[in-house]
């Protein structure tokens, strides 16, 4: 995995857990699409 791709799924990770957020809020928030979110967190 590159190393920005596994920096993704840590910072989306991170926010959802720390924020207890939906994806849509974390997209937001990250300035990623809902589909990138949803791939990062089910990956």
């Amino acid at each position: 995995m590159k190393d920005y791709i596994y920096q993704r799924v840590l910072d989306c990770a991170e926010y959802i857990l720390q924020n207890d957020a939906t994806i849509r809020s974390t997209a937001k928030q990250l300035c990623v699409s809902k589909s990138t979110v949803h791939t990062v967190v089910t990956y």
